[in-house]
């Protein structure tokens, strides 16, 4: 059978029986991403363009990330007050306006404080995303929704890097232009086709045993949940080196832009080609077996970046290794976060699972970026395969352990086959 035959047998598997609503989401995260060029080429455009140190492109990356960990928080409990959808079209909108603006802005602290405020809009929609899917999507289908989504994102960003590289060496502007447009198209799929979703988490934790209120606190003190996201965080902090630290080694080896975008689009290739193949396979396989071999793949796959040199064809290898890394983690990591969520405050435990995400682009680009600077290449890529083999054995208790699933009530939306 054709390769595209296959993918589209495999997709219309992984799509039966998901709700309408799901897929229209699905739609604008696909469109979003698709644009999303300005975060993959963020650290190149402030060195090689602007001509600035990789220290302070680290501590652009740094401040996007401090946005992103203030947006996590603030976001998940208005995902759960306001509703999920007025809290993630304010985040779209105020997204493509800040793009738009970082384009057209000159001087360091300008810069920054502008990378800030994209990194505070851009991050507002994750928890809303993450809440609405699971508000839509049956438990026993959650996994599959979220790693449909996952599917998704790594389209556009295949995509995108692919388009970037082309694009930027006729100048970055259009970049930042084409970003917070994509953006904005994607504020209008949800405006037009994607209801609020709240009502159906309230009907699920009507059917939970009754409890407290939980607040952001309780969300913290939740011991096993914090333990997944203090490990999650880990491997976050190698994966934010795959759109900084890593653009700047390969230009320091002599890999020229175009080079870059094509090799780093091969995550969201291979991603796009063995997503949902991969997820088939590890159904039913040892979830603890799966956390571990995720995480050392991912740490040393970024780890063997130390010996690539100059040759595209290493670094291909290893951007080869880690993304097979981050296929077997996702769906996994996804189902375990799923599990530990209540309805009632879905929001709040999405928002601080995001928190890890944006604590490691705050924290990733600036500490990669002073290993790179000062301890050179091979430090860099030593710490990330000491990382991964600390999260791998991490991963041990954690994914023998399994949280009691909140009960799960199918929402009233329509269903449909395997139309995408």
């Amino acid at each position: 059978m054709p390769l595209s035959a296959r993918l589209v047998s495999e997709a219309r598997r992984a799509a039966g029986g998901l709700p309408r609503q799901f897929w229209w989401l699905w739609t604008s995260t696909l469109v979003n991403r698709l644009g999303g060029f300005v975060v993959t080429f963020l650290a190149i455009y402030l060195t090689a363009d602007r001509g600035y140190s990789p220290s302070y492109a680290g501590l652009v990356a740094g401040l996007f990330g401090l946005g992103s960990a203030i947006a996590a928080l603030g976001a998940g409990v208005l995902t759960d007050r306001l509703g999920r959808r007025p809290t993630l079209l304010v985040a779209q909108v105020s997204t493509a306006v800040f793009t738009a603006v970082l384009g057209f802005t000159h001087g360091q602290v300008a810069i920054a404080v502008v990378a800030f405020l994209v990194g505070l809009a851009n991050n507002a929609s994750r928890p809303a995303v993450s809440a609405m899917i699971a508000d839509l999507v049956p438990a026993a289908d959650r996994a599959r929704a979220y790693s449909l989504n996952y599917w998704a994102i790594n389209i556009g960003f295949g995509a995108s890097a692919a388009m970037a590289g082309l694009i930027a060496s006729y100048g970055y502007l259009t970049l930042f232009l084409l970003d917070a447009l994509t953006t904005l198209l994607c504020a209008v799929v949800v405006f037009a086709k994607v209801p609020e979703t709240l009502s159906h988490a309230e009907q699920e934790a009507a059917e939970e045993p009754s409890g407290p209120t939980v607040g952001l606190g309780a969300v913290f003190r939740d011991g096993p949940f914090m333990m997944v996201v203090g490990v999650n965080l880990l491997l976050a902090l190698i994966y934010q080196q795959g759109s900084t630290t890593l653009a700047v080694d390969m230009e320091q080896h002599g890999i020229t832009t175009a080079q870059y975008g094509l090799l780093v689009s091969l995550n969201g290739v291979l991603i796009v080609l063995l997503q949902l193949p991969l997820t088939r396979l590890m159904e039913g396989r040892n979830r603890t077996a799966l956390l571990v071999a995720s995480a050392l793949l991912t740490g040393w796959g970024f780890g063997l970046t130390a010996v690539a040199g100059s040759s595209a064809g290493l670094y291909a290898l290893t951007v080869a290794i880690w993304t097979i890394g981050e296929i077997v983690n996702a769906p996994t990591m996804m189902a375990l976060v799923a599990e530990h969520s209540p309805a009632r405050a879905r929001g709040r435990y999405q928002g601080v699972y995001s928190l890890s995400w944006s604590l490691a682009s705050f924290l990733g680009p600036a500490a990669g970026g002073l290993l790179l600077q000062y301890a050179g290449s091979r430090a860099l890529w030593g710490a990330c395969a000491a990382a991964g083999t600390l999260a791998a054995l991490a991963f041990v208790p954690i994914g023998r352990r399994r949280p009691q699933p909140a009960v799960a009530v199918a929402p009233a939306v329509e269903p449909v086959g395997a139309e995408v």
